[in-house]
Order: C-alpha cells, then structure tokens, then sequence
C-alpha cells in the first residue's frame, strides 16, 4: 500500500506540475498534496477557496498568490477528470492504510500483546506472517527469530563463507532502530530472546497477562540498551585520552 501510494503521488506531482507546478513546493506531504488537488481542481479556482482546513494563514495566503502568477499550463477537461480519479485512488488508499493499521493493532493486542509490546505491532504481524502463525513462531529459538527474513542473505554467507546476517525482519523495531550501529547487533540478539519468550507466552500461556511481561521485558532491553551505551562512550574516552596521552 505504501509502495502503491508514493508510485502514485509522484504520477499525480508530475502530471498536475504541467498546471500549477508551484504547488508541489508548497506541499511536503503526499496525502495533503492529493487532498489539496481534489479540492482545488484547477489553479483559477485557489483565490475563491478556503485553504484553512489544510493550511495555515500565511501558507494559504502563499498558494493563492502563487496561484494568480504561476507559469502553468491550462489544463484540458479530459486530464483533469484523470487527475482527480488518481488524487481519489491516493486518498482512499491512505484512509485503507489507516483502517488497516487499526485493525492489526486491535488483532495484535488480542493474539499476541506481549509480542507486540516488544517488538510492535507491524514487525510482530510480519514475523508471524513469514513463520505461517503464532505456533510456528513459538517453535523457533531465538537465533532462528533475529534472523527471520534474511535467509537469503544467510545462505549466500554460508556458501561463500562470509560474514552471516545479524538481524532480518526485527531489525525494524523500535529498539533496534534507536539503538547505534555498533550495538545494533547485541540489542538485536537480546530482542530476538526476548521476542521468542513471548511468543510462546502468547501462543502456549492459558493467561497472556495483558502483554505486561512484554512491556517488563521491554524495560529490560532499554536499561540493558542503555548500559552499553554508556560503556561504549567510556571506552572511547579512554581510548581518546590515552591518544592524548601517547601523541604528547
């Protein structure tokens, strides 16, 4: 859906640039900007309407000037039917994100919260997904987990005998992404642990506690995450003064 809403949006800024190229300048945000061409329409329209429901004061003010001195084309009846049906298709993708977001949350919350607490809802739907279901994932030890989704890249370091993958699929929670990349494969390893725990919690417990052994394992992580930060910015003082010391 993501893939499908950005292939779109650089077709509609593209298309509708031959009319009112200014406006892609103003606009940042996709949706806002398919939002903002299905409201508008054509350029000769921007002075008559009201952009407060988008936009801020000053930035409607911009758009309207915009608007009345921009180099664009004159647009034809037939392209700007397209170009509205394609703003539409953007916009109903989007509102089908959301409401798809929602509902992995809430199936999430209820089939496996503790999982979720750790790693999230989308990357814990994801590793569930790629295993087949919840039982399969609970099977896996936690070296299996940290690698789920990277198999091809474990195969070709195997057979070329390189270096192996140190995360796959979980390598997009949270923890891991704020972690720094010197530490990103010890906070991976301690996340898949905790991960595989539960799973099986959630896939095999009779009382899934509400996901509270999650968010306590959670804690956990981050405290361990912030222990070895701090041993690291140790080390490379130390390092750094004994630099100090040995160039003097």
């Amino acid at each position: 859906i993501e893939k499908s809403i950005n292939s779109y949006s650089m077709r509609l800024r593209e298309w509708y640039g031959w009319h009112f190229p200014e406006l892609s300048s103003f606009i940042s945000d996709n949706i806002l900007f398919a939002k903002t061409v299905s409201l508008i329409e054509t350029k000769n329209r921007v002075p008559f309407i009201d952009l407060s429901e988008f936009f801020s004061p000053n930035l409607s003010t911009q758009i309207k000037e915009a608007s009345q001195t921009s180099f664009g084309l004159d647009i034809f009846p037939d392209d700007l039917a397209c170009i509205l049906s394609l703003s539409g298709q953007i916009i109903a993708f989007f509102e089908f994100r959301v409401l798809l977001e929602k509902y992995i949350k809430n199936r999430m919350y209820s089939l496996a919260p503790n999982l979720s607490a750790i790693v999230g809802e989308k990357i814990g739907a994801r590793l569930i997904a790629h295993c087949g279901s919840l039982i399969n994932l609970s099977k896996y030890p936690a070296s299996t987990v940290q690698i789920l989704g990277a198999e091809k890249a474990l195969f070709k370091a195997l057979k070329n005998k390189n270096f192996t993958p140190k995360y796959g699929l979980i390598y997009h929670a949270s923890l891991i992404i704020q972690s720094s990349n010197s530490l990103k494969g010890k906070i991976s390893r301690i996340t898949s642990a905790k991960a595989s725990l539960s799973a099986r919690i959630d896939a095999l417990g009779e009382n899934k506690y509400g996901g509270s052994i999650g968010l306590k394992n959670k804690k956990k992580i981050e405290q361990r995450a912030r222990q070895l930060e701090s041993f690291l910015n140790k080390k490379k003082e130390n390092q750094n003064f004994f630099n100090k010391v040995y160039s003097n």
